[in-house]
């Protein structure tokens, strides 16, 4: 699994993703999804080692469960729109760690996350999924889409606070453009029709 960190954002935090576990382990550790019925056996598909140094406090290893070994999914730390969340993925799962309070995680219902965009300019951190996109802002997670596709969102741009992209039609087997107003997550377009 190749990961690395993405500074979109300006952040509080440094990060780095570690290929194995440390020879002295930090006294904070944390392991994420934190318990989550039917996810019992999330460690046993591997994990990503996170060193994290807060802006205050001690280093911390943060231990994300992958949810997918599919390499095609992304993984990975992110920088959010505020400074000192974190976003970690794994196999596509994607956990919204508070970098001060690290005990307060978000493991995000988006499951999985297939692809990543950072938007800047609007203040957002957009994820997408087989069927649609989520926000993530200053206050967590700021909307996510009504569906967009069958099976398959791809993100194309961010233009004038609206995020362009396709999404599958399965009748037509054909991928169909949206636009998505990244103020109220609403949209026009797309591949789902019922």
């Amino acid at each position: 699994m190749k990961a690395a960190v993405h500074e979109f954002f300006p952040h509080s935090w440094t990060a780095k993703v570690l290929d194995a576990a440390p020879l002295i382990a930090p006294a904070r550790q944390f392991v994420y999804p934190l318990y989550v019925p039917g996810e019992e056996d999330a460690m046993g598909r591997g994990a990503m080692l996170v060193e994290v140094k807060p802006a205050t406090g001690g280093v911390l290893l943060a231990t994300c469960a992958l949810g997918f070994r599919e390499a095609s999914l992304p993984s990975g730390v992110f920088a959010c729109p505020r400074a000192d969340d974190l976003l970690a993925v794994a196999g596509g799962y994607a956990y919204l760690v508070d970098t001060l309070t690290p005990e307060r995680c978000v493991h995000l219902p988006m499951r999985p996350v297939t692809a990543i965009l950072a938007a800047p300019e609007d203040g957002l951190l957009l994820l997408a999924g087989f069927h649609s996109v989520l926000a993530v802002g200053v206050d967590g997670v700021a909307w996510e889409s009504e569906r967009l596709s069958w099976e398959g969102v791809a993100m194309t741009e961010v233009v004038g606070g609206a995020l362009h992209g396709t999404g599958w039609n399965m009748q037509s087997d054909k991928d169909v453009p949206f636009v998505l107003d990244l103020r109220t997550g609403k949209h026009s377009g797309g591949g789902f029709a019922r």
